[in-house]
């Protein structure tokens, strides 16, 4: 009785067109062999089961078969015959796995030399070449890059990174893709038939989806899936051998998570997990669950892109209530679950975590959704009515410029009941009237000759308060700030921690410990001139020094001056 074989060895690619998904490759080789432009090395890359080493052993029959046509090998001819077999002693496939050394190149290095037996070429296959050493790299070099010219190096690996560069510069690369799910499910197909086996097509793109684009995972997987359900392929048989969730099953799952109910979510995925589901495979499944959800509802025509999901009434009716951030979120999250689960011993835990944060996420429903719209409509009203506001605003100002004293008084009435509403910054007068009756103008100049330094100092939302700011008075252990806007001189003196750190960092410019009393320019103005209507200009401290106006600045007296002659509303102070 003959020995039952795996289905990916009875139907291993026996020629180009064979070999699916890798069409970029086949065609520039079959070109290749039939304009005679062959190389003397190849480096076939990329990820297990994609048809590396069968496209290898297609190249080495059609290029020394007698009856190849259009670079196809024609698999009736002794040479081809042997090939297949492993009979034919001129191409040889080397597991460098298990022959790494520097001894088993050396003697490659020894046969090349001799000319093919019964092929036009000698072939060496070297599987999983990455595993060889580095002194056996480094005496393969050579022959790699100059080979007799009857003799073809192929090399085959899934981690080209590991290869020296030395070695990649010397062969033509050819990058093998994951193949897609469509392809596998058509070979699967293909196959069963072949096979006379029934099937479910659900099933293969079941089993397609669980290789992850490799066809010999694919066809080892429906190995076990006619064996488990004799000799038919089920949904029901496919999703028990790869431990994928039915699709039913998934849509009550996200369905309870999209209407963020933690106790039915955990219910079902309780339920998902005591029928032996694999907890990475859930994650991985309610990954493209999300995926197929966000890609049918921007494009419902693209059915045939949907990976994990039939477009049945509840997937439609699922992926009508959920949101777009909903989904980016969870995809997201689910995508990093899946990295910790990879380093876990307990990958249930992580599952059931990220299905209690998924149901939190924030998003909503359609109903919120539409509330979130309304909120966004009554903002975008307001901004409108604040144009409309300040437009008119910049109107009354330029007709204020005009000089129109009906018309400015009606500009100063409505800010006047403004400030009347709002809670005013009043300053301590008696203070301010206090420092200026002792006021030293050496002080003054002290304090604004440090003052560029101390906003360098400053955070930047603090120095932000002060920029409008500046010193007007000051004695020996006070100063007054004036603030160009009362908002903010409120919000700096109501902040202890703003006026510590100011006085702080004041003290340490100067080396004296100085207080500072803030004051709006609209209330320093009234303070200054009743401070000098009750007090001599020209009266002398017990030092000789000048007081009041000799300590106060320069420029206010002059800006108080032109306030007297042109009034405040049509003065514009300019530092």
């Amino acid at each position: 009785m003959m020995a039952y074989q795996a289905l990916y060895r009875v139907f291993r690619p026996q020629s180009f067109d064979d070999v699916v998904g890798q069409s970029h490759v086949t065609k520039t080789l079959q070109n290749a062999i039939t304009q005679n432009k062959t190389s003397h090395a190849y480096l076939f890359s990329g990820p297990r089961g994609t048809g590396k080493t069968s496209a290898a052993k297609i190249f080495a029959k059609a290029i020394n078969c007698e009856n190849s046509t259009n670079g196809e090998p024609c698999n009736e001819c002794d040479v081809c015959k042997g090939i297949t077999d492993g009979s034919n002693p001129d191409v040889l496939e080397i597991d460098a796995a298990s022959n790494n050394g520097v001894e088993e190149i050396r003697d490659i290095r020894e046969k090349v030399k001799y000319a093919p037996t019964v092929s036009k070429y000698k072939i060496y296959i070297i599987d999983e070449v990455h595993m060889l050493s580095t002194g056996a790299f480094n005496a393969l070099l050579k022959t790699l890059e100059e080979p007799p010219k009857h003799v073809i190096f192929i090399l085959a690996t899934t981690e080209p990174h590991k290869l020296p560069l030395t070695i990649i510069s010397r062969v033509q690369r050819f990058d093998f893709k994951r193949i897609t799910t469509q392809d596998i499910v058509q070979r699967m197909a293909y196959i069963l038939n072949e096979e006379k086996i029934t099937f479910d097509e659900k099933a293969l793109m079941i089993i397609a989806r669980a290789a992850e684009g490799g066809m010999r995972d694919a066809l080892s997987l429906l190995d076990q899936v006619i064996s488990y359900g004799s000799d038919e392929v089920s949904v029901q048989d496919a999703l028990e051998i790869t431990g994928s969730v039915a699709q039913n099953l998934l849509t009550d799952l996200v369905a309870a998570i999209l209407n963020q109910d933690a106790s039915l979510s955990m219910e079902r995925l309780s339920s998902l997990l005591l029928e032996g589901k694999d907890p990475v495979r859930l994650v991985e499944d309610l990954l493209v669950f999300f995926r197929d959800i966000l890609l049918y509802q921007k494009a419902p025509n693209l059915e045939e892109t949907l990976e994990r999901a039939v477009p049945d009434e509840p997937f439609r009716e699922l992926a009508k209530s959920a949101t777009a951030s909903q989904i980016y979120k969870g995809v997201e999250l689910l995508n990093k679950t899946t990295t910790q689960m990879r380093f876990s011993n307990h990958p249930g835990i992580y599952v059931e975590v990220a299905i209690v944060m998924l149901t939190q996420l924030e998003g909503g429903t359609q109903g919120d959704q539409g509330e979130s719209s309304a909120d966004v409509s009554a903002l975008q009203s307001e901004v409108q009515e604040l144009k409309r506001e300040l437009a008119e605003l910049k109107k009354l100002v330029a007709s204020g410029a005009r000089a129109d004293n009906g018309k400015a008084e009606k500009v100063a009435r409505p800010k006047k009941a403004a400030m009347n509403n709002s809670k005013s910054f009043k300053a301590p007068v008696g203070k301010i009237n206090h420092v200026l009756d002792v006021a030293k103008k050496k002080d003054l100049q002290l304090i604004r000759g440090c003052w560029g330094e101390l906003l360098s100092m400053l955070m930047a939302s603090q120095a932000a308060l002060l920029n409008d700011a500046e010193p007007v008075a000051a004695s020996d252990d006070t100063f007054v700030l004036k603030f160009k806007h009362e908002i903010h001189c409120q919000m700096a003196m109501d902040n202890q921690s703003f006026v510590e750190t100011v006085e702080t960092s004041i003290s340490k410019l100067t080396k004296t410990t100085y207080h500072f009393i803030g004051i709006p320019e609209s209330q320093w103005f009234d303070v200054r001139e009743n401070f000098l209507k009750t007090h001599n200009s020209g009266e002398e401290d017990e030092s000789g020094e000048e007081r009041s106006e000799s300590a106060l600045s320069d420029n206010d007296l002059f800006v108080g001056a032109a306030e007297k002659l042109v009034g405040a509303d049509l003065l514009e102070i300019k530092e």
